[in-house]
């Protein structure tokens, strides 16, 4: 394609399409024009502002969706955007995810972030104003059971010793970690956990600041910062070649675009559009 920075189109299972093959088709698509990934996103229960948004149309589950794509597709990058940790458990979701990138030859990208939700946390019987520390916990886990086969780990929210989870994924040590979230104690989990940064809605001038702050909180760990990738999420519409040029200089390395439709025809034609002006 020739561009530096990289491309990746978030496929709409969050916004009511009520045809699912429509999502696969957005994802083989993507690949045949040239974007480098493709992202899913995740809620579990239409609450708050899912519910709202969408009444009782279908948010598809992330993982589901994605694995569909991952045996549809051959050669894109497979995107988390992003799993709300507290809805989940580190010892399922470590074991899914290698079996993702096994499956998919090692493509996967793990998108995480903390939520922000309180009512579907109530729901789920899970912490929220703890979160920080329970996905904190969470990433430690996950990387354990992929990098040992006696892993062991003494938390407030989990303890175990010897425990082997297998498969491994493909990536070695795993598949790269980004950690969403804009606020600090978001930046201070890229910064000790993560390998990558996953912000979203983020202005040039706001991904300098805080990567500033992320190489801050890596060198109090001693802990190299989790800057080599860095992509933020944003509408698609505010993408163009001077914009993308703006963000490689700030340092980000992929621009991760939503359309918000629930109208599958119009995700095409922005996708289309977007290919012919900044691909070719």
């Amino acid at each position: 394609m020739g561009q530096k920075i990289r491309y990746g189109f978030v496929i709409p299972n969050n916004v009511g399409v009520e045809d699912i093959n429509d999502l696969i088709e957005l994802g083989t698509r993507a690949e045949e024009l040239g974007y480098d990934s493709i992202w899913v996103n995740h809620h579990v229960l239409h609450v708050g502002y899912v519910k709202e948004r969408l009444g009782t149309k279908p948010y598809q589950d992330a993982l589901t969706v994605l694995t569909w794509m991952a045996s549809n597709t051959s050669t894109i990058k497979l995107g988390t955007s992003v799993l709300v940790m507290p809805y989940l458990h580190p010892m399922v979701l470590a074991k899914q995810l290698a079996t993702l990138d096994q499956l998919s030859d090692g493509r996967l990208v793990i998108g995480l972030g903390a939520g922000s939700l309180p009512a579907e946390n109530a729901l789920l019987n899970v912490p929220y104003e703890n979160r920080g520390t329970y996905c904190n916990e969470f990433i430690q886990v996950m990387k354990a059971l992929w990098t040992d086969d006696k892993a062991s780990f003494k938390g407030d929210y989990f303890e175990f010793d010897d425990l082997c989870s297998s498969p491994k994924p493909t990536q070695k040590p795993h598949p790269p970690i980004v950690v969403g979230g804009n606020r600090t104690p978001a930046l201070r989990r890229v910064a000790r956990y993560g390998d990558g940064w996953h912000p979203m809605n983020l202005s040039p001038d706001g991904v300098t600041r805080r990567l500033s702050k992320i190489e801050e909180e890596a060198k109090i760990v001693n802990r190299p910062p989790a800057t080599s990738i860095v992509q933020v999420r944003l509408g698609m519409e505010r993408v163009n070649p001077d914009s993308a040029a703006q963000y490689e200089a700030a340092g980000v390395t992929d621009l991760v675009m939503h359309v918000l439709s629930s109208d599958p025809d119009s995700q095409h034609t922005e996708m289309e559009r977007f290919a012919a002006e900044m691909f070719h």
